[in-house]
Order: structure tokens, then C-alpha cells, then sequence
């Protein structure tokens, strides 16, 4: 096999989906199916293809990696859109908005909007916390006369990070799968790493105001009629804080603190409890547990019965199926370039050549965001490339922890139009396209240099953070 025939492959495999997205506005799961069936037919390293046909060896691993992706994420996701739901309608959200907000002041509004993007895009997906938030954004901005670009960054900055960073979102889940990490360590070191690069993001933020100030506009979310309705319901009517925010805490809790216990504390020190433990720090039971509170926040707020409780389930898991079917097949495509040597072929490559693997996965994650667009997919096809070069991560002088942020940080880089999250941005906010380059893609490109700096920095003062 030619040692550069795998990188053909992975250049075939990348410009087929930007092709068929971009071009041809094919939807992003049969492009991806298509795609990953291409990488198969061409790789020269499919197992079975020495006695099977070797175009039905590559439809027939491509299906059984789509499945095999579907099995480790559709539970979680389905649940996490059930809670965004649960959040929104029951005002759980609002009241979370309206605690930080009260918490921080009207002259420290960014950073209130800035953290509720953050917590929220934990298991609420990004384009749907931007969508409740861009209202509150627009409101203070109306009201202050000024800085609406600086509120509409904050909720951007926030969001993005937690959406890259810290599961359930598709995209960290794959990875952590794919690189063997412990679910409740990468949410952790997510979150530590997440909240500084957020932060730095706000003063972004404030900086392309100052120097391009844009005034609020009227969007398809709101309308300045609407603006003064935008908090319609007293505080009372609202669920209280605790109850609001426990379907966002609790199943972080629970997932980080038995990672955290088993890893420090060990099994048989812990004696009967680990099981239980175990159970309760398991992503589908602490999914589950969120999930249930959600719902019954719901459900007492709305007062909804059985039968309107399940009516109202249908959106969120119809949603659900959509996000799940996209992941599952860039999982898919991403399992199928792993098959065709590319990571093994990176590695020879970079052998002896000094080469940072933190910066190999950045770049390889920001340029196949570039390509086609999608952050999700470019962090499971890297992933899957950076774990045939890293194996378990016993070789490496840090965590690999590290590289799943390097590539989470690598995703962010250069967004532009072929990235549905720039539509949403720009048409929520009522931005320019071209006001929208010059705000968003300059932060998330900021923002993407600023978080690999942070890991640089972080993987050589603390190479192992959890032992």
C-alpha cells in the first residue's frame, strides 16, 4: 500500500461531502453514508475485502458502523432533546435567565448571558439555547440603547464552548468514545478548560462592538413590538431555580462525581456503594434521572395529563432522530477513514518529526471544519484519525484528555457560510452576512487559537490532571 494512498482517500472522502452538502444540497446523512461507502470502496486496508466483494464489504461496515455509532448516542440525545424541551416550555430557561441576570446586574448583563449559554448548551443544543436567549439580548440592548453585538457574542461564546466541550452533545460524545476517554473526566476537564476561552470571548465581544457598534434590529425571533413582552409571567409563576436548573446539574453530577471517585478513590475502597454509584454515574441512567425532572417540571407547570404529555414528546424526539441520523453517519464516515489507514499513515508520517500532536489535531479538526462546514464532523472524524495515531494514549507525556480539547478547539476555527451555525446567528440576530463575518467568525477563530493556546499551556504545567 503507498503511504500516501490514505491521505487520497481522506481528500476524496472530504470532498465528496463538501461536494454533495454544498454543491449538490444533498442532506448531510446520505452524504455522509455515500461518502463513508466511497472511503471503504477505496481503502486498500478493509478487513474482509481479501475473500468478500469488496463494494459490498465496504456498504456492509459502513451500515454496521452506522448502527454502532446509533447504539452509543441515540439514547442520550433523544433525552437531551427532551429536556430542551422540558426547559423552554415549562420557563425553567427563563427562570435561569432571569436568576443569573439578577445575579450579575444590568452593567454585567454579558457575562449573565454569557454563563446561561454556557450551562444551558450542556444538554440543550446550540442553535436552540441561541434561540431562547437572542430575545433577552435584544431586549437589554433596546433598553441600554447600545451594545447589542457585544449581548449577541456573549450568548454566542457561551454556547459554542459547552457545545464543543462537554457532553451529551453528539460531538464530544463520539470523541470520547473514540479516543477511549472516561465520560465523566472529559465533562470536567471540559468545563475547566470551556469557562476560561468563554470569558475571553465576552472581552471579544466587547472589542468588536467598541470598533463596529451595530444597533439592535428587528429579527425572525422578535419583533420590537414583541420586546416588552418577551418576560411575560411574574417570577412566581415560573419554577424555582433549583428545580429549573437540577435536569442541567444533576446528570453532570452524578456522571462526573463517580469518574471522579473511581478514579481517586478506587472500587474497593468505595465497597458496596460503587455499584450503586456506578449505576447512577452510568450517561443513560443519569440522562434519564435529568429527564424525569425535566418532565415533571413540565408537567406541573403546563398541567398537562398522559396523553398531552405525549403529544408533546413527539417534537423533541422527531428532532432527536434527525441530529442522531447525522451524528451516527459522520460516526460512520469517520470509522470508515480509520479503516482505510489514515490515522496509522499520519502517524508514520509525523514519527520522529516533532511534530505536536495537540497541534495535529487542532489543525486536522479546524480544516476539516473549513471544508464542510459541520463542527460535529469534524471533531468524529478527527477523533477517529487521532485515535489510530495516539492507540490508548499510554505513549503520549499528558492525557489524552488534551487532544479531545485541541480537536473540540480545532472545530470552532474559521466558521463561515457552509456552517449552519453562522445562519443562525445571522438571521436570528439580524445581521449582515457580511456583519456576521466580522463578529462570528472572528471570535470562533479567536476563540479556537485562544483554547489551543490554553491546552499548549495546560498539558505541559499539568500533563495528567486527574492522575
Amino acid at each position: 500500500m503507498s503511504s500516501l494512498w490514505p491521505f487520497f482517500v481522506l481528500a476524496i472522502g472530504i470532498a465528496f461531502i463538501v461536494f454533495a452538502i454544498a454543491i449538490c444540497r444533498i442532506h448531510a446523512f446520505i452524504s455522509l453514508i455515500l461518502a463513508a461507502v466511497l472511503v471503504g470502496i477505496l481503502a486498500e486496508t478493509l478487513p474482509g475485502i481479501e475473500t468478500q466483494n469488496h463494494v459490498l464489504v465496504s456498504i456492509a461496515t459502513t451500515m454496521t458502523e452506522l448502527g454502532s455509532t446509533a447504539g452509543k448516542i441515540a439514547w442520550v440525545i433523544a433525552l437531551a432533546a427532551i429536556i430542551g424541551l422540558c426547559l423552554m416550555e415549562s420557563g425553567a430557561a427563563d427562570k435561569i435567565v432571569r436568576v443569573f441576570v439578577k445575579a450579575f446586574g444590568e452593567k454585567r448583563a454579558g457575562w449573565a448571558l454569557m454563563f446561561c449559554a454556557f450551562f444551558l448548551s450542556i444538554p440543550v443544543f446550540f442553535d436552540t439555547v441561541f434561540f431562547l436567549l437572542i430575545p433577552l439580548a435584544q431586549a437589554l440592548a433596546f433598553r441600554l440603547g447600545k451594545k447589542y453585538l457585544y449581548f449577541v457574542m456573549a450568548v454566542a461564546c457561551g454556547g459554542v464552548i459547552t457545545h464543543g466541550l462537554v457532553p451529551p452533545t453528539p460531538g464530544p460524545l463520539i470523541m470520547i468514545d473514540n479516543l477511549g476517554l472516561d465520560l465523566g473526566l472529559a465533562m470536567i476537564i471540559g468545563i475547566i478548560l470551556g469557562i476560561p476561552v468563554a470569558i475571553a470571548g465576552l472581552f471579544i465581544g466587547q472589542y468588536l462592538d467598541n470598533k463596529n457598534p451595530i444597533p439592535v434590529r428587528e429579527s425572525s425571533s422578535v419583533r420590537f413590538a414583541d420586546l416588552k413582552q418577551i418576560i411575560s409571567k411574574e417570577d412566581h409563576e415560573l419554577p424555582s431555580f433549583i428545580m429549573a436548573f437540577l435536569p442541567i446539574l444533576l446528570p453532570v453530577v452524578l456522571i462526573a462525581a463517580f469518574s471522579f471517585l473511581d478514579t481517586f478513590v478506587g472500587a474497593e475502597r468505595l465497597g458496596d456503594i460503587h455499584a450503586t454509584l456506578q449505576v447512577l454515574g452510568n450517561k443513560n441512567v443519569a440522562m434519564f434521572l435529568g429527564t424525569l425532572i425535566a418532565i415533571y417540571v413540565y408537567v406541573v407547570q403546563k398541567n398537562l395529563n398522559l396523553a398531552d404529555l405525549a403529544k408533546e414528546m413527539e417534537a423533541p424526539i422527531q428532532t432527536a432522530g434527525v441530529i442522531i441520523l447525522i451524528t451516527a453517519a459522520g460516526g460512520a464516515f469517520g470509522a470508515m477513514i480509520k479503516h482505510a489507514g489514515v490515522g496509522d499513515a499520519i502517524k508514520e508520517m509525523t514519527a520522529g518529526g516533532g511534530i505536536s500532536l495537540i497541534f495535529l489535531a487542532w489543525i486536522v479538526s479546524g480544516i476539516l471544519k473549513l471544508a464542510q462546514g459541520s463542527g460535529t464532523v469534524a471533531m468524529i472524524t478527527t477523533s477517529s484519525i487521532m485515535a489510530g495515531i495516539i492507540s490508548d494514549g499510554t505513549a503520549l507525556d499528558y492525557s489524552p484528555l488534551y487532544i479531545f480539547a485541541a480537536i473540540a478547539f480545532g472545530s470552532t476555527l474559521l466558521s463561515w457560510m457552509n456552517d449552519s451555525g453562522f445562519w443562525v446567528v445571522c438571521k436570528m440576530s439580524g445581521m449582515t452576512e457580511k456583519e456576521t463575518l466580522q463578529s462570528w467568525t472572528v471570535m470562533l477563530t479567536l476563540l479556537s487559537i485562544i483554547g489551543l493556546i490554553e491546552v499548549f499551556i495546560l498539558s505541559t504545567i499539568v500533563p495528567h490532571p486527574f492522575g
